[in-house]
């Protein structure tokens, strides 16, 4: 009996242990499906979204961009949703069909090819296409292959095409991955302010330039009528704010496409490319330009004033060197400013030597034409000014521009700073930048006034060696510098870069601009003259006609007077005082 009790004991606890292991498995797989309904719920009321996979890339790739503007708000860089086209070879179900009709629909390589690289051993992915339309999107969408997949992606746009094309640069993909892809600058100021643009917290605000579209394609426009009428194989255009450094309009031709800037790639030297920025990247003997820096610094050191007298008779001998002027003066003894207006090298020359090198090289450098500019492009902070040395030679050739080497807007900054009234500028791509304190006074207002009366002249007077400049109700100043273009360590025969550097109004300038062209040619009245006179001349004066009106400056009818210059007074068209 209490064997059979203990057998029945036994009997009733191991039936208790299965009901309750029966028990807990049903709740287990109870809750399991209550799970798996639960979350099918979930799914059927969540909009349909697409996993994230990521090609060749650990994580989400971050395509943030933000836009580019003109000053007033014109749109110069963008960014427009495209769809990318990719491969999942081992999901292929015929890669011969989807080889052939990849070939249909983007012609160009053979459905051989598409199908060698579909079928190739070990290949888990493979981009077919980085950017596609909407019509191609949809036709292989109907070729009905699971193995080609789409991704959503932004694509940099430009939309004014070439305008201001040196000043944007361009930009390329980055890090790539199926659902984005990086936006990166390559050049200009995509590249330059590569955080910014790319920064989330900023992308909402656009970058502002101080770049003008309506000067901008007015430049352009003439800079292009100037190389064919003048036959130049190139041009550079600036315009700047006389008093700020803004630059409205910054051009270099020939140009490009920065929708297509990976076209443009040229073998050989880098100053034959398209992509090559003449007005900020080029270095050049700008001339006879120069010339305005040697009389501003002679004026401001005390050591002559612009009726001080020196013998232009030449040419000048030092050693090997012979120093002349390319035509000839109407005076063997003439004043500083006539020898401005009428662009005398030897008296130039003359008064350098007597100021020294010392001097000289200062005042240079304090106009910052010795050292890169800070503009925001990287192609100008690479653009570094050199001079030949500072032996007396040097001196004399350098205060007319030859044997040192500045960029146009190098030039362009200098003048501004001569013409403001004396404060320094920095040259900005930047809107909304102020005018210098007195804390950047580089020159006296009173030289400032000389040297406006000086470059008045030039254009305006007889004598003058830019009188083609003359715009009729603008009041155009400015200088002429005609350099013959450098080939080793000697001249090319009959090649010249002619610059004319000028400002408007004179009497109280706004905007300051420099015309450059490269090896350009007057072929007018059966002769070929060379000379900026001749060439960049003629061009500064359209510029001016078309741009002025842009900037809301119509013609006055008749010059303003001169205006009233401290401790001085205006005797016949020259100013005097009582230094010697």
């Amino acid at each position: 009996r209490r064997r059979a009790a203990a057998a029945a004991a036994a009997a009733g606890l191991q039936r208790d242990r299965a009901r309750w292991r029966i028990g807990l498995l049903g709740a287990a797989f109870i809750l399991a499906y209550g799970a798996v309904a639960a979350n099918m719920a979930l799914l059927a009321a969540a909009e349909p979204r697409e996993p994230k996979r990521w090609a060749g890339s650990a994580g989400p790739v971050e395509a943030v961009r933000g836009e580019i503007t003109d000053r007033n708000g014109v749109l110069l860089a963008g960014n427009l949703p495209v769809d990318s086209l990719f491969a999942r070879p081992q999901e292929m179900v015929d890669p011969r069909a989807a080889a052939e009709g990849i070939a249909r629909i983007f012609p160009g390589e053979k459905a051989d090819t598409w199908h060698r690289r579909f079928t190739t051993k070990g290949r888990k992915f493979m981009w077919v296409k980085k950017a596609i339309t909407p019509e191609q999107r949809i036709a292989v969408h109907d070729l009905g292959e699971p193995g080609l997949r789409f991704g959503p992606r932004e694509i940099r746009v430009y939309p004014q095409g070439r305008l201001a094309s040196h000043v944007l640069g361009g930009a390329k993909w980055g890090e790539e991955g199926e659902q984005a892809a990086e936006i990166e600058g390559v050049a200009g100021v995509e590249l330059f302010f590569e955080q910014r643009l790319r920064d989330p917290a900023a992308a909402a605000e656009p970058l502002r330039l101080s770049i003008d579209a309506r000067a901008q394609a007015a430049m352009q426009d003439v800079l292009a009528a100037g190389m064919e009428r003048f036959f130049a194989r190139g041009a550079a255009g600036i315009l700047m704010d006389a008093r700020t450094g803004e630059v409205l309009s910054m051009a270099s031709l020939p140009d490009f496409d920065p929708n297509r800037r990976n076209a443009f790639f040229k073998q050989g030297r880098k100053e034959d490319s398209p992509l090559f920025n003449m007005a900020a990247q080029g270095l050049y003997e700008l001339g006879s330009t120069y010339k305005i820096f040697t009389a501003a610094m002679l004026i401001e050191e005390g050591l002559a004033t612009p009726d001080t007298t020196r013998n232009v008779e030449g040419p000048i001998r030092v050693g090997r060197f012979r120093i002349g002027d390319s035509h000839r003066m109407p005076r063997d003894e003439m004043t500083l400013r006539d020898i401005i207006v009428n662009s005398s090298n030897v008296g130039t020359a003359r008064f350098a030597l007597d100021a020294g090198a010392p001097r000289l090289r200062s005042f240079l450098d304090t106009l910052g034409v010795l050292s890169p500019t800070p503009a925001e492009l990287p192609e100008a902070r690479q653009a570094k000014p050199f001079v030949d040395g500072w032996r007396d030679v040097n001196v004399m050739t350098i205060s007319f521009g030859h044997g040192v080497v500045g960029s146009p807007l190098h030039l362009a900054s200098a003048y501004a700073t001569l013409v403001n009234g004396g404060l320094k500028v920095t040259p900005t791509l930047l809107a909304g930048a102020k005018a210098p304190g007195e804390e950047a006074r580089v020159i006296s207002p009173l030289t400032s006034a000389w040297i406006r009366d000086m470059m008045r002249g030039v254009v305006a007077e007889k004598e003058g060696t830019a009188k083609k400049a003359e715009a009729p109700g603008y009041e155009v100043g400015g200088k002429t510098g005609t350099a013959e273009k450098a080939k080793g360590r000697s001249y090319a025969d009959k090649k010249v870069i002619a610059t004319f550097a000028g400002a408007f109004p004179i009497h109280d300038p706004k905007y300051v601009f420099v015309i450059s062209l490269d090896e350009p040619e007057n072929r007018e009245n059966w002769r070929v003259f060379r000379s900026a006179g001749w060439t960049a001349a003629p061009v500064a004066r359209a510029l001016v006609e078309r741009i002025a009106p842009i900037l809301g400056m119509a013609p006055a009818p008749a010059a303003p007077e001169p205006e009233a210059l401290p401790e001085a007074a205006m005797v016949g068209g020259v100013v005097k005082t009582g230094l010697d």
